[in-house]
């Protein structure tokens, strides 16, 4: 296997990764907890 084989592969075993944590994050939580998640950034200005 050469080396750009190898490096498209673990790209995409990195991706699916973080797709699958994208998906269970959001059907772990009800909506109100990830909306709550996602006020967090915009209430740090203080």
């Amino acid at each position: 296997m050469n080396m750009t084989m190898f490096i498209f592969l673990g790209d995409m075993a990195v991706m699916a990764f973080m797709v699958g944590l994208a998906i269970w994050f959001t059907s772990r939580g009800n909506d109100a907890e990830i909306a709550e998640a996602a006020r967090i950034p915009l209430e740090d200005e203080d």
